[in-house]
């Protein structure tokens, strides 16, 4: 499968060269760091560890990830992961092998089936991974554990989600949109640690109330605007 990796990143200078040379040799046709808005040094240090920078100047996670989306080569797997180093990189073919065996259109890596990954996420981030899951699960009737960012989608089926959501409700929206839909939505787990350096959203209490409020708010937007259809709930 050709395989693109997209980064967004935000002063991640410290970390990105980590994450990108711990990227497994030979899986990936391209890693693309968005820079969304950085003053640090992370667009030089990602080009000199092999990445394509571009730059995305509206902030957000979602922007960032739109842009990347827009600059990706023909593929068939898109693969989106943080430039923090929370992830771990080597663990790229655990999310694209149901992918690879037809048996997955979205594959989530879930940091919540693992217990020594669940302890490493904030107790914030851990409480409002629990309650979107939670809401998810009661509204599409899937499992749904975590809404972490690292995770893998076929080309084409990312095509029809027609996703647009700009800033915190990225993540959830592409779930909320691949469930209404029936795609084959996959959680597998994946190991977690303490990111480097302070996290932009999680790292404060007011970074935390704006995301969770936009979040649960993405979740309910979604499932009146794209209910599922018959014998897909």
């Amino acid at each position: 499968m050709r395989v693109v990796v997209i980064i967004p990143a935000l002063d991640e200078e410290r970390a990105i060269s980590r994450v990108l040379d711990e990227l497994p040799a030979g899986r990936v046709l391209q890693v693309i760091v968005v820079d969304n808005g950085s003053t640090d040094q992370t667009a030089a240090v990602a080009r000199r560890h092999g990445a394509r920078v571009i730059t995305e100047p509206f902030r957000g996670y979602g922007a960032a990830c739109l842009a990347g989306i827009a600059a990706a080569p023909a593929c068939d797997v898109i693969a989106f992961m943080d430039a923090d180093y929370s992830d771990f990189p080597e663990e790229l073919p655990r999310l694209l092998a149901p992918i690879e065996a037809g048996q997955a259109d979205l594959v989530i890596g879930s940091r919540m089936l693992e217990p020594r990954s669940r302890a490493a996420l904030l107790p914030q981030a851990r409480f409002g991974n629990w309650l979107a899951g939670a809401l998810l699960s009661r509204l599409y009737g899937a499992r749904v554990s975590d809404l972490g960012p690292f995770r893998a989608i076929r080309r084409e089926a990312l095509s029809v989600l027609g996703l647009d959501d700009r800033r915190f409700g990225w993540t959830v929206q592409m779930q909320a949109r691949a469930l209404a839909r029936g795609l084959a939505v996959v959680e597998v787990p994946v190991s977690y640690r303490e990111r480097i350096g302070r996290s932009k959203i999680s790292g404060t209490m007011s970074g935390t109330l704006r995301a969770g409020t936009a979040i649960l708010w993405t979740i309910v937007r979604e499932f009146l605007a794209h209910r599922p259809g018959p014998g897909q709930r």
